[in-house]
């Protein structure tokens, strides 16, 4: 079974109340640190590699973050999905092309430019280019940017969510969706649902998001700001 096989197979089967959780590595010792902790797949948040470089989130050169994938891909065993953000602009075949040459297995790409939603009928196309170019050899989770960018409306993440499964998203992810929308999202999305969990007690646990109707789980940046807040604390203790 090929890597990539293996990823999708983890979203396969699920029982409800046990998402698939991946925990988002920001460089190669952060990913050590979460593969050795035994999680079988990880997914790198583009915030999170974004100020680990010196970057605002959005402004990562997409040489710098291909190259920072590659750095937590070498450095574990398991499979490694990359958010990619809106894709830097490249072509399908370029982007899909870099993204394998970095090690990667699947990827993210969200739905809006700059805050804006784009055009869901053309991000299909888009979507279904790269699959396409992928040949299978990735695993494509849509961003629905809805409830970060849009008007919040669950039929239109819904909406968006059924043409990127047509254009061969294998998962659909509505960022930052309520948890009291996510039975509503589950009854009305066909194929993996990934929400997003917050490390910081406001909102379900991974399992409770699982139960509501996840597949799988991500935390955007949120180990990395957690990771920066111990640092702080520790570094204050230092001073005389």
């Amino acid at each position: 079974m090929s890597t990539v096989d293996e990823f999708r197979a983890l979203h396969r089967g699920r029982a409800q109340g046990d998402p698939l959780v991946l925990p988002g590595p920001w460089d190669a010792a952060s990913a050590r640190v979460l593969a050795a902790a035994g999680f079988p797949a990880l997914a790198t948040p583009s915030a999170g590699v974004a100020d680990s470089l010196g970057y605002e989130d959005g402004a990562t050169p997409a040489g710098e973050m291909f190259a920072a994938i590659a750095r937590i891909t070498r450095a574990v065993d398991v499979p490694v999905s990359a958010d990619v953000e809106g894709g830097y602009g490249l072509a399908p075949t370029e982007l899909v092309e870099r993204l394998l040459e970095a090690g990667a297995v699947g990827c993210n790409l969200e739905d809006s430019d700059g805050g804006v939603l784009k055009d869901p009928h053309e991000h299909a196309e888009f979507l279904a280019e790269v699959r396409s170019a992928a040949a299978g050899g990735l695993f494509v989770n849509a961003r629905v940017d809805v409830f970060v960018h849009g008007d919040g409306d669950p039929e239109r993440a819904i909406e968006r969510a059924a043409l990127y499964r047509s254009a061969g998203a294998d998962c659909v992810y509505p960022i930052l969706a309520p948890a009291a929308v996510a039975p509503l999202l589950r009854s009305g999305i066909e194929g993996p649902l990934n929400l997003l969990a917050r490390l910081d007690g406001d909102g379900p646990s991974p399992a409770a998001l699982g139960e509501l109707g996840a597949t799988r789980i991500t935390f955007g940046p949120g180990l990395q700001r957690r990771a920066s807040a111990a640092l702080r604390e520790i570094a204050a203790g230092l001073l005389p």
